[in-house]
């Protein structure tokens, strides 16, 4: 049975989609997650179908599907409508609304934006709250209200809170360093021992990567998502993970000195990566640059991406690279200049492969991503 109050699950959970059933030393939450998941991806079927795409017996089927129809997950539809021979098979779904999920965005400096969303990350409602300069114990405060706010608006249980963060988050969900919330923030803690829900915070850029790699990708590539919206991060699923890195600092490429003399950055530093693509900083030049310029610039500023990308794509052979941001700054000169100058400085074997695109950033991805990463930590569901 599924209880509101359990502990939350490991941090990294497995992304890609597990198509097989469980061995007999495996628990029975594998072959759960496997029938929910063959739901997930495949839509309504029958028990016996359910049994073929799994691999499990049409009794453990039958079982499980009891199972979860006790914990209102999955549902039945009726009768198949069709034409075959015999008694119609009744098709079994998946509740998506047997629970709701709160999700919260924290990437934007002013304010912070949240979202109820159903099992499949669709937004349900949406909510926002002014940040004023809010850092440490009062920001937290802030996204406290917000959650309440966000509960509040759904008679559904809820999953669980997913909470995307600016800055480098530990396993525990501790906000070890973020420009926006200072340091020493036990937030994912803090926020289960408030809600008594199961909570997972994760470093913004990976909850926009787990959003393009469950909405908008293939799931079976390893992909690599730079998010340029509000300063410059990386997110990467290699072999079905996140990337995370030994200290939780994988993908922080923002701040990756370019210019030793050019312009302050927020970090203390100049001419980091981030005072020079990030969309804020790019934007401005393009506002106080000629008309006929402005392709220039957004060509320069994708070929200086690429050349601090074709260095990774080199190191773990990434073959699909996709770009968010505000769609008039990276769609168009600004990513064909990261696809041709990555490309001119990797080898054919790389280069030939690598596919680049551009996606408009919105909330709405960014907190679907962050859905998406509860449903896998809680349910195996990706």
């Amino acid at each position: 049975m599924v209880n509101e109050t359990d502990a939350p699950a490991p941090f990294a959970p497995q992304l890609r989609r597990p198509r097989s059933k469980a061995l007999p030393q495996h628990s029975r939450a594998l072959n759960r997650s496997l029938i929910l998941q063959t739901l997930f991806t495949d839509g309504a079927m029958s028990r016996a179908d359910l049994s073929r795409h799994s691999g499990l017996t049409r009794p453990t089927v039958s079982g499980l599907v009891a199972e979860l129809e006790a914990d209102a997950l999955v549902t039945e539809l009726g009768p198949r409508g069709d034409l075959r021979v015999g008694k119609p098979a009744t098709l079994i779904n998946l509740n998506v609304d047997a629970f709701h999920i709160v999700v919260v965005d924290l990437s934007v400096p002013d304010h912070f934006v949240g979202a109820v969303t159903n099992l499949r990350g669709d937004v349900v409602d949406s909510a926002r709250i002014e940040v004023d300069g809010a850092v440490g114990d009062q920001a937290l405060n802030r996204i406290i209200r917000l959650v309440e706010r966000l509960s509040a608006m759904t008679s559904r249980r809820l999953l669980g809170i997913a909470v995307g963060c600016p800055g480098v988050i530990d396993e525990t969900g501790t906000v070890l360093d973020s420009v926006a919330l200072g340091g020493g923030l036990p937030l994912q803690q803090q926020l289960a021992d408030h809600f008594r829900l199961p909570v997972h915070v994760l470093n913004d850029a990976n909850v926009a990567a787990l959003g393009v790699h469950a909405f908008e990708a293939d799931p079976t590539r390893d992909l690599l998502v730079v998010a340029l919206e509000h300063g410059v991060g990386t997110g990467m699923v290699l072999g079905g993970r996140l990337v995370l890195g030994e200290r939780y600092a994988a993908g922080e490429i923002g701040h990756l000195t370019i210019d030793e003399d050019g312009e302050p950055c927020p970090c203390g530093r100049r001419g980091c990566l981030e005072v020079i693509i990030g969309a804020d900083h790019l934007a401005r030049r393009l506002d106080a640059a000629p008309a006929a310029d402005r392709g220039a610039l957004l060509g320069s500023a994708g070929d200086t991406l690429g050349r601090v990308l074709a260095p990774i794509i080199s190191a773990v052979n990434i073959t699909e690279i996709v770009v968010t941001g505000p769609a008039e700054l990276v769609e168009g000169p600004f990513v064909d200049a990261v696809h041709a100058t990555v490309s001119a400085r990797t080898l054919a074997s790389v280069g030939d492969d690598l596919a680049v695109t551009a996606t408009s950033t919105n909330s709405d991805l960014i907190l679907r991503g962050g859905a998406a990463f509860l449903l896998a930590a809680e349910l195996g569901v990706s």
